[in-house]
């Protein structure tokens, strides 16, 4: 059988929740997954087609993705992931970050091109439903998501150009 890697105790691993949780990254981590979270739900919660799908599909694979990365470092176990912990987690980390903030900024073409055609129906004399409000909601979300991984790649960026192999 495997051995069992050391356990911390239990003041030591809640010490390093709290210092992820108030780092830089920590803090962005959430902030990606709070907006990618209210893009996915608001363009999902409505009808949409087209071109929305792709922006869906960009929206829950990195929330998705993001979630990921952010439970494995909460809980200090990139060690445990092959091929791309230890050492290499900075690095997958920015390699996450800048191929999210890549494939946002199409998303937020889509959902502006989007928003735009339902401009007409933002008067208040229109009676149907309407999904302007949405998609402008949607846009304002991949908006910030975008940000915030553009925030992470700045970061990750400064860190490796720096020499340094930890995320926090």
């Amino acid at each position: 059988f495997l051995p069992m890697a050391p356990q911390l105790p239990q003041p030591q691993v809640r010490s390093n929740i709290a210092k992820f949780l108030r780092s830089f990254l920590g803090i962005t981590r959430i902030l990606q997954i709070v907006f990618g979270a209210g893009l996915w739900i608001t363009v999902a919660a409505n009808k949409y087609d087209g071109p929305i799908h792709f922006v869906l599909f960009v929206a829950v694979l990195f929330w998705l993705l993001t979630l990921a990365l952010f439970f494995i470092t909460l809980l200090d176990k990139q060690d445990l992931v092959p091929l791309l912990g230890g050492e290499r987690w900075l690095c997958t980390n920015l390699t996450h970050d800048v191929v999210a903030a890549a494939l946002y900024l199409p998303a937020i073409g889509v959902m502006f091109y989007k928003t735009e055609s339902y401009s007409y129906c933002n008067l208040n004399q229109y009676q149907h439903s309407c999904l302007y409000k949405v998609y402008l909601t949607a846009a304002v979300f991949a908006c910030l998501c975008c940000l915030s991984y553009l925030l992470s790649v700045i970061y990750g960026g400064c860190r490796k150009s720096r020499g340094e192999q930890t995320v926090i």
